[in-house]
């Protein structure tokens, strides 16, 4: 059976968009999925700066135009997309430490991964509250209280900082980024394509 490991964070709208898009892929090919929670300013700092020097300069064409296909693709794909909200730049450290308390439970860390998204970009809430994270934890029926203890353990961060080394190491330059089989490295929403093309293969 084909393998799709899927590095992501969930501050990321293309993230969210892929995230979505990808299940009808993996439904068709019967691939598996293993979900890999990483921090997407930790791969920024070490190989893709240049994302800092757009955000500087909301004004600029590029930044005009790809808001405006991301809600484009949004609607393409069905999906509710309030974004940038107050609370973007989002910073993801908290949030992705919970996800990576659930990862070995890759079931339940799709089904926080899903609810944090929408809470993230269709009701605009700031996930990095913790009170706003428990919260969105306890709704899709985790203990929201007891995932934040765990996310401030030591082995949890650890294992945060050691997935997007691997991520940067294996040559991931942002979020999401998706390996077919090991090897095959493919980024973003539009990319999803080839995805399918290699689970075929």
């Amino acid at each position: 059976m084909a393998k799709v490991e899927f590095f992501y964070d969930l501050s990321s709208p293309w993230t969210r968009l892929a995230f979505h898009n990808i299940q009808p892929i993996l439904a068709d090919t019967g691939a598996g999925i293993t979900w890999r929670p990483f921090l997407v300013g930790g791969v920024f700092n070490a190989v893709n700066d240049s994302v800092y020097e757009g955000r500087r300069n909301p004004d600029a064409p590029k930044v005009r135009h790809t808001f405006t296909w991301l809600k484009e693709w949004a609607a393409i794909a069905g999906l509710p997309m309030n974004f940038p909200s107050d609370y973007h730049p989002l910073r993801s450290v908290l949030p992705m430490r919970v996800c990576c308390s659930l990862e070995d439970d890759q079931q339940a860390l799709f089904e926080f991964s899903d609810a944090a998204f929408h809470a993230y970009f269709a009701d605009e809430r700031n996930l990095d509250d913790p009170e706003v994270l428990a919260a969105v934890a306890d709704e899709c029926g985790f203990d929201g209280k007891s995932l934040l203890l765990q996310a401030g353990k030591q082995s949890v961060k650890d294992r945060l900082r050691a997935n997007t080394d691997e991520a940067i190491e294996r040559g991931a330059f942002g979020s999401p980024t998706i390996f077919v089989n090991k090897e095959r490295l493919y980024f973003g929403n539009d990319q999803l394509p080839l995805v399918r093309q290699a689970l075929a293969d």
